[in-house]
């Protein structure tokens, strides 16, 4: 695996256009890291992260993905080929699967449909995409999984979500135990309330349940953007080689 200092270094961000995961990129970039980022619809959203790496001195190229759709997985698996080329690369060094969407309604209320998608994007789809890069990541590489403090504690409203990304835990500590021949090490991060644009803005946007998130936290406010991407770019460095198979939360403290 490249060194700390070797430029050459890839990460693959899903859901790299926006909120976290854009954060991540960006900061990766800092680090001397290229990306190979996803979208789901908004391109000048991607296009406009990619200009804000092209500012670092580093390359982020921008592919659409749908990741709860497993049938255009194969084909991003060419398409990610193709973009590891334009970066002189066969094979990338980190996988953050960052991609996600939410739902908040009562356990009561939710709907087969509404679960199939959670589930279709949280989990499914990180299970098998990352089974299907698996064979362009570098041995040595790194793997992330985006959690969520909701795994650890529980908010009314948010059952089915929560639920997949306590599954996502668990198949860190699986992937960490199968890929550590390969000398992938497989960990978690699980951010607390962070004020983006994820759920519709709904921490951010909202007075009333910032303020209530803040009064839970240790650290007396709600996260930012910015206090979790370099925490990933970190999580990703030499500094870091032999963290494996952990659940690390990053939540300044959030209902301890």
């Amino acid at each position: 695996m490249p060194t700390s200092s070797n430029p050459s270094r890839i990460a693959i961000v899903t859901g790299g256009s926006r909120g976290l995961g854009r954060n991540t990129v960006i900061h990766l970039a800092r680090r001397g890291v290229d990306s190979i980022f996803t979208y789901h619809s908004n391109r000048k959203e991607a296009d406009a992260v990619v200009a804000a790496v092209a500012e670092t001195g580093r390359r982020a190229i921008a592919l659409p993905l749908d990741t709860g759709n497993t049938a255009l997985f194969a084909d991003f698996a060419l398409a990610v080929q193709k973009a590891l080329a334009e970066l002189g690369a066969e094979r990338f060094d980190y996988l953050v699967n960052n991609a996600g969407t939410s739902l908040h309604k009562p356990f009561e209320q939710t709907t087969e449909d509404e679960l199939d998608g959670i589930y279709n994007v949280h989990f499914k789809g990180v299970f098998f995409l990352t089974q299907k890069l698996l064979p362009l990541l570098n041995d040595g590489g790194r793997i992330v999984n985006i959690s969520s403090g909701l795994a650890r504690f529980s908010f009314p409203g948010s059952s089915a979500y929560a639920s997949m990304k306590g599954a996502v835990e668990v198949l860190t500590r699986y992937l960490a135990k199968e890929l550590g021949p390969r000398g992938i090490a497989v960990n978690t991060v699980a951010p607390g309330a962070i004020a983006t644009d994820f759920s519709g803005g709904i921490v951010r946007d909202n007075p009333e349940l910032n303020q209530q998130i803040a009064g839970l936290t240790a650290l007396g406010r709600v996260g930012e953007a910015d206090d979790i991407g370099p925490m990933i770019a970190a999580l990703l460095s030499e500094d870091n080689r032999w963290v494996n198979a952990q659940r690390i939360e990053v939540s300044g403290g959030m209902l301890v």
